[in-house]
């Protein structure tokens, strides 16, 4: 019966704004000064080869212009000889819109084998810092000014062993001091790597399943510089082993503190419920958030969180394993969560492909949040299988019609270029124009960006929070905006999707609107505030207690 009932209100919504134009992007690495990525593939056998990365999209140096992050895997011959590369390659975005590489002179010079990456201000000086997860080391990067980093990792205590992946911060606590979750993967030893006994379709790969996990880590800042591994005490250990991949925080039950979602391959994911104790309950199984519809564990590798709907909850998406769709659980508040795979049409497009970086944004700026997905599969072998994707796969493009989810997918620009094997994607307005671009890992080659050249009339904004009582950079802020009648509802997010990192501007499309009638922010300190006939078309900076600080216009809407 609820499933009935969800069913009916989703399908009886409508846009309120009629038909928008289609979703376009092209691929802009070489008008914006960065490689482009080739088509070479390096064979991968060893899990380890096939999980990298993350990519980050925010502002080094507050600047006012996104740049970029990209992690570094590595290889078994340079990581046994050598330790691995540079963990992380960085890419300033210059005034005139190119980017440069100052992975040197930012003293990004820690070598591994890195997996995932997160920003977050955990020391509220004003300066976005950058954690880099990675195979048996990881590696905290303080922010000294001026895209300069210090590697602080010892001395702030964030030192991991085992196979980090997943990170994302977020102020469990409301002390304004940003916490940091680690999910961990797989026990594997890089140098004792032997005989594969394990097979995907009659190929000799090695594969996750019956493996052995790991746990996960939770570092509670302590406001000194340092933090405190807390993950036993919090109750987020996850003592069965589960392998764990993508993580987000959010607050999922809209009780003012924030939740955990964890994505965990072939195993039940966590949604870890904020007791607001300090500790957390696991209420994944109880609520159908851990699972499919079929009660079936999936390969659950990338997860965000959105308000899809305009219901004003945090609704889950997962990106998953080969054969399996893009997982949609609807929140249904305490009445838990329904799977809208199939309902509300995410699956049958992306059935067949390997899904990892995922996002819920609003690519048309009609009001409703779309989803696109990075996909590629993890055995270049596979291409020797008559019938199979490949290993470079392509992208998937969702487009909201405020009923269901249209595939956009092969006109929207994003499959033009040649097809990766792609990991993560960062979502932000790399160009500042009020519409929403990608950066994208690709293995073994540079990321490609996409800039969004959508052509449309509709109106948008951006908020860029401030924390004050709250951690610096409002990680955790809720802004819940009422345009037309529409009401939408974002988060600010220190890590999400496939182990990368979006902009921390919150961006909302506004349809037709020129004027939001109100702008009601909940900090994550507690308080509230509430700014009402905010014009459209322009980046806001908001200051918790202080309203608008500043504002930037956008470039006139396209006719």
């Amino acid at each position: 019966m609820r499933l009935a009932i969800v069913a009916i209100t989703f399908l009886a919504l409508t846009s309120a704004f009629g038909q928008t134009p289609a979703i376009h992007f092209h691929q802009a690495n070489a008008e914006l000064g960065l490689p482009v990525p080739g088509a070479e593939i390096a064979e991968k056998k060893y899990i380890i080869q096939q999980m990298a990365g993350g990519v980050a999209l925010f502002d080094c140096d507050n600047d006012g212009r996104l740049d970029i992050a990209v992690v570094n895997d590595s290889t078994l011959e340079h990581y046994r000889k050598s330790g691995g590369d540079p963990m992380l390659t960085l890419y300033h975005q210059e005034p005139n819109g190119k980017f440069k590489d100052i992975t040197k002179e930012a003293g990004l010079t820690k070598i591994g084998w890195s997996m995932g990456i997160a920003v977050a201000d955990y020391d509220n000086d004003g300066r976005l810092d950058i954690i880099v997860t990675g195979y048996n080391g990881s590696v905290l990067y303080h922010n000294l000014g001026n895209c300069k980093f210090e590697d602080v990792t010892e001395k702030a205590g964030v030192q991991t062993t085992g196979f980090a992946t997943g990170a994302a911060w977020g102020d469990y606590d409301r002390d304004g001091k940003v916490d940091l979750f680690v999910s961990r993967y797989i026990q594997s030893d890089v140098a004792k790597l032997g005989p594969i006994d394990t097979n995907y379709k009659g190929l000799k790969v090695e594969a996750p399943w019956g493996m052995h996990g790991d746990s996960d880590y939770l570092f509670h800042n302590l406001g000194n510089g340092q933090f405190e591994e807390v993950s036993k005490k919090a109750g987020v250990n996850d003592p069965d082993g589960r392998l764990g991949l993508g993580v987000v925080w959010g607050d999922i039950d809209n009780d003012g503190w924030p939740d955990l979602y964890v994505a965990n391959d072939t195993e039940p994911n966590y949604l870890y419920r904020n007791k607001h104790d300090g500790t957390f309950e696991d209420v994944a199984l109880m609520s159908g958030a851990a699972v499919s519809g079929e009660g079936k564990a999936m390969g659950s590798m990338g997860v965000d969180l959105g308000d899809y709907d305009h219901g004003g909850r945090l609704n889950i998406t997962v990106a998953d394993f080969a054969y399996q769709g893009i997982e949609l659980h609807h929140n249904n508040g305490a009445d838990g969560f329904t799977d809208m795979t199939w309902i509300a049409q995410t699956g049958k497009p992306t059935f067949r492909l390997v899904k990892w970086g995922i996002g819920f944004n609003d690519l048309d700026n009609d009001t409703w949040p779309d989803i696109m997905v990075a996909s590629g599969h993890i055995y270049t072998s596979i291409d020797t299988l008559p019938g199979e994707p490949g290993y470079h796969e392509p992208f998937v493009l969702l487009r909201n019609n405020g009923k269901t989810f249209d595939d956009l997918s092969s006109t929207s620009g994003l499959n033009d270029p040649p097809a990766q094997a792609r990991r993560g994607i960062a979502f932000g307005d790399i160009n500042n124009d009020g519409l929403i671009d990608a950066v994208v890992f690709n293995q073994n080659q540079p990321p490609s960006v996409f800039l969004n050249d959508t052509k449309t009339t509709n109106h948008r904004v951006l908020f860029k929070l401030e924390g004050t009582q709250s951690n610096r950079a409002a990680i955790g802020a809720r802004v819940t905006v009422t345009a037309g009648g529409v009401t939408q509802m974002e988060e600010v997010k220190g890590g999400n999707g496939y182990i990368s990192e979006s902009d921390l501007r919150l961006h909302f499309g506004l349809g037709k609107e020129a004027k939001i009638s109100k702008v009601e922010i909940a900090w994550p300190s507690g308080k509230k505030e509430e700014l009402k006939e905010v014009d459209a078309d322009k980046i806001y900076t908001i200051v918790e207690d202080a309203g608008i600080k500043s504002s930037v216009a956008l470039p006139p809407i396209s006719n």
